[in-house]
């Protein structure tokens, strides 16, 4: 089929808030410096639903989401050398050019190189490779998983171990790395430190794990779905408390708790007062808080100044701080090596064609992750 258009299903947002739609879509070939991939597998993340939900200021329609997928290279266009058919991969939503001012700075992984082109939904050279109906489809996060076949540019692409499961590795294409990444990049947890968790959704669980990688020994934490306790102390939580079994603000019940403050806090859902909640739980003097959570477009975020002023450091992370073309590849091999779990953050599975119902269970609280296969 290289060189050849492809006809396949895929899951289609044709305009915000209404759930997506199965369609025979068409995928065009691969350009120069592009790669078609045949997906295996798919996971559902919540920024998936806060595009669909219309708040993305970044969402235009129709478009195909996904962006927690895994796959096999179907075909590559010209200039690709260092992938070929049958490579097995994962796509990436923040790629890595290795040429850039970002790529070139070890202090970021936020490579610039496709920017513009992948938050308008195209590919690099400002086309789409999605047709259904007659109309163009355009692409999502530069990866567009919710498709049995999707186009994708080369430094968007890392070549993974071919031994790895498709169906649980996809996950390390966003919300593993990211909360994992959180806690060993951006914070750089230290041995013996105490930590608190606020969300406990799969990026939170990962943020968890990583910081008992690290060595912390106290982690605390923090949601108001007490369903979630469970799990979190499966992964490494030391306690789990829910702020709505408090009067006083959830900051001064965790300083209580930890003789002043927690060394590391870390924000996993995206709620601006959370972070606020986040800092202010943070040890005088060397407390870090990272914001790991995306808030909806507008949003501020607001302290006192004294907060900061008395050594306390605000910050935040995208993808776990992870250059992504050379990191993922080692977080899979961290996983087939027992190093990481992944298998545990799978809670559903279910067929492409029941995607829907992935999003179902993650509105209710009831899935950490969903995984689609086709």
């Amino acid at each position: 089929m290289a060189n050849q258009v492809i006809k396949c299903k895929a899951a289609v947002a044709w305009e915000a808030g209404k759930p997506l739609s199965i369609e025979e879509v068409e995928v065009a070939p691969p350009k120069a410096h592009e790669v078609r991939i045949k997906i295996i597998a798919t996971a559902v993340c919540h920024t998936d639903a806060y595009t669909l939900s219309g708040a993305d200021p970044e969402g235009n329609y129709p478009v195909i989401l996904g962006h927690e997928g895994a796959g096999i290279v179907e075909s590559v266009g010209e200039g690709v050398t260092k992938l070929k058919a049958g490579d097995t991969v994962i796509p990436l939503y923040i790629p890595q050019c290795g040429e850039c001012k970002f790529c070139l700075n070890p202090k970021t992984n936020l490579c610039q190189k496709i920017r513009v082109t992948q938050g308008k939904g195209l590919m690099p050279d400002g086309t789409s490779r999605f047709t259904c109906k007659g109309k163009t489809i355009l692409h999502y996060m530069g990866t567009s998983t919710f498709s049995e076949y999707t186009v994708v540019a080369d430094i968007s692409v890392a070549k993974i171990d071919p031994l790895a499961p498709l169906d649980k590795v996809c996950l390390l294409g966003c919300g593993i790395s990211t909360g994992y990444g959180a806690a060993l990049n951006a914070a750089k947890v230290e041995p013996g430190s105490t930590c608190a968790v606020f969300g406990l959704g799969g990026v939170g669980l990962a943020v968890i794990m990583g910081c008992k990688v690290a060595g912390a020994t106290r982690i605390i934490g923090v949601d108001i779905n007490k369903d979630k306790f469970a799990r979190a102390k499966e992964f490494g939580a030391s306690e789990c408390i829910n702020p709505q079994d408090f009067s006083k603000p959830i900051q001064e019940v965790l300083i209580e708790m930890t003789d002043g403050g927690v060394d590391y806090s870390f924000e996993c859902i995206g709620n601006v007062k959370i972070m606020r909640a986040a800092l202010e739980a943070c040890h005088k003097g060397w407390g870090t808080s990272v914001v790991v959570g995306v808030a909806a477009s507008g949003e501020e975020i607001a302290t006192r100044p004294f907060q900061l002023v008395t050594g306390r450091t605000w910050k935040g992370t995208a993808f776990g701080g992870w250059k992504s073309v050379e990191s993922v590849p080692k977080l899979v091999s961290e996983y087939m090596s027992k190093k990481i779990k992944v298998d545990e953050f799978v809670t559903h599975s279910l067929p492409f064609d029941q995607i829907n119902e992935a999003f179902d269970l993650m509105h209710a609280g009831k899935s950490i992750r969903t995984v689609v296969k086709f």
